[in-house]
């Protein structure tokens, strides 16, 4: 007989399709992989020259205009998902088909933890370190172009999706350009990256999407109700 103890506050025995171990080892996974890059940015500041929190300083202030910073952008990637044209359409099939199914057992700790390391880790080596090293040999403008090439490139989920990361690196290229700080940019990144999983993941909602992500994941699972038509996949 089930021991009781691995019964949930329902009275009823866990779901092996829902509390199956996989998410834990993907959350963690995620967090120590975003977060590992924070060490490298590090190593590779010494290496170039360029430490990653030399231009890095805490305010409350910049605190809040990074986090401001990330409405706009958090507002352009739910518009892509809720009314995609041509291309964008595989950014939203990702999204529904891979993402959510990926992460959609997640708590606001997991999406907090991620997004944190997301912020931290992504920031310190791509506006940290890349952006002055690539800087101080093209100019400012050709700093935050090239880096956020290289920062669309190393998201090769898809084309689209390339482009919008490039689209963002140039965004928080030019907050760190103009405000001199890579505070904003990383609370923008982060604030920016909780949103969009809050949308897509909704923890606390019953009717969420969950399941095992190990397991198999139903094909036509959508995230907010509209669905893409077969004729309309590019």
């Amino acid at each position: 007989m089930q021991d009781r103890q691995d019964w949930d506050a329902s009275g009823e025995p866990p779901d092996p399709d829902v509390d199956a171990p996989g998410h834990d080892a993907i959350v963690t996974f995620a967090v120590f992989f975003e977060g590992g890059l924070a060490p490298l940015s590090l190593l590779l500041g010494w290496w170039f020259g360029h430490p990653p929190l030399r231009r890095f300083e805490w305010s409350g202030r910049a605190a809040l205009l990074g986090a401001a910073a990330a409405i706009l952008p958090a507002l352009g990637f739910l518009a892509i998902l809720r009314h995609p044209v041509g291309p964008l359409r595989r950014i939203k099939r990702f999204c529904e088909e891979e993402f959510v199914p990926l992460l959609g057992n997640s708590s606001w700790a997991d999406l907090v933890l991620i997004a944190i390391s997301a912020g931290v880790g992504e920031e310190m080596l791509f506006r940290g370190v890349f952006q002055p090293a690539i800087s101080a040999a093209t100019g400012d403008v050709w700093g935050v172009i090239l880096s956020s090439l290289l920062f669309g490139a190393l998201h090769p989920i898809s084309i689209p999706y390339a482009v919008v990361s490039f689209a963002m690196g140039l965004y928080l290229g030019a907050t760190v350009l103009l405000t001199e700080n890579l505070l904003v940019a990383i609370v923008c990144h982060g604030v920016y990256d909780f949103l969009l999983m809050a949308y897509l993941l909704r923890p606390g909602d019953p009717v969420r999407p969950v399941g095992n992500p190990i397991g198999a994941i139903e094909a036509d699972r959508r995230i907010d109700g509209h669905d893409i038509d077969e004729h309309d996949a590019p």
